[in-house]
């Protein structure tokens, strides 16, 4: 029996070498006008949405669902970050989990579904930067307080939404860096960070889910912080933030599965010789032994020209097979 995108994922996932064509997948792959003719479910307007009738809602939620699956299987994607109608609140949740209801519907047990599902203090805005580092050093206790909190709401939604039996798992997409590294030092990173995302991975793996924690930037000096908190992945793994997945693999490869990082910053203004020796050097240096998921070192954004998308999966479908 052939194995599905799914296992394969999942099998990356918890370190293993699946057979055949190392996993592939995209946080998201915005580029759906250019590819498919069809706005992406996040640039759509959702004001009316509480306008419409049962019969509306529906044929957006089913289409929303077949596009998802339309991008899964033309580029090969073997998970589905899946992002809801937008909003907040029990209704905006109820309109999430219908449509990704409505996309297990129509794709079975063949993709790994995700949901964003972070709750931990990330890279303030720019406008609260300052107010947060001030509260970081006369309120530390409050700080801590509220990402305690921030865990309980998460776990609780995390709770309702495993009663649904329709997700696989969370990708948390806070992110603590900068290029040039973490927002907070090392020793703050795990005053504040540390302890609450280790409670929030443990959580959600006491439901039975898989946890991708993301970040973009330079990583590395938390990089065994990040892995002590026991995540399943570490994505993106970002170049453009000095980060060598090669040094990553050496370091915590048996540790943990690794996911990205073809440079995007070459895919966006590199020569195509260029793109393709960033996603060789992906290929080459997360393969060996399993534990690794090929994709950007970031998404397919907005902008990006689908052609070197296309260039990266080309020498992807080349050189990214395990021997049988």
């Amino acid at each position: 029996m052939a194995v599905t995108p799914r296992e394969k994922f999942i099998m990356a996932l918890e370190g293993k070498q699946p057979p055949g064509r190392v996993p592939h997948f995209e946080l998201v792959f915005y580029l759906t006008m250019e590819a498919f003719g069809r706005v992406h479910p996040t640039h759509r307007h959702f004001g009316q949405w509480g306008q419409m009738s049962d019969r509306e809602r529906e044929c957006h939620r089913r289409d929303i669902a077949d596009l998802y699956l339309a991008i899964a299987r033309r580029y090969e994607h073997s998970a589905i970050f899946f992002h809801g109608p937008g909003g907040w609140g029990d209704a905006a949740h109820e309109e999430t989990m219908r449509t990704l209801e409505a996309l297990r519907d129509l794709s079975g047990r063949d993709y790994f579904l995700m949901l964003h599902g972070d709750a931990t203090y990330g890279v303030p805005s720019g406008e609260h930067m300052m107010d947060f580092a001030a509260r970081i050093a006369d309120e530390p206790q409050a700080v801590k307080d509220e990402a305690a909190r921030m865990v309980d709401r998460a776990l609780g939604a995390a709770a309702a939404t495993h009663k649904r039996g329709v997700l696989d798992g969370y990708a948390l997409c806070s992110d603590y860096c900068f290029n040039t590294g973490p927002f907070f030092s090392p020793a703050m990173f795990d005053e504040f960070v540390t302890p609450y995302l280790a409670r929030l991975v443990a959580g959600y793996r006491d439901l039975g889910f898989y946890v991708i924690k993301h970040t973009d930037g330079n990583i590395m000096p938390i990089l065994d912080a990040l892995v002590s908190t026991w995540p399943h992945a570490l994505h993106s793994l970002d170049p453009q933030g000095g980060v060598d997945l090669a040094e990553v693999k050496r370091r915590v490869g048996k540790q943990v599965c690794l996911i990205g990082n073809v440079n995007c910053g070459l895919l966006d203004t590199g020569t195509e010789e260029e793109v393709v020796a960033s996603a060789r050097y992906a290929l080459r240096h997360g393969m060996p032994g399993g534990g690794y998921v090929f994709s950007t070192s970031n998404c397919v954004y907005t902008g990006m020209d689908l052609a070197r998308y296309d260039l990266m999966l080309d020498v992807w479908r080349r050189e990214g097979n395990y021997p049988a």
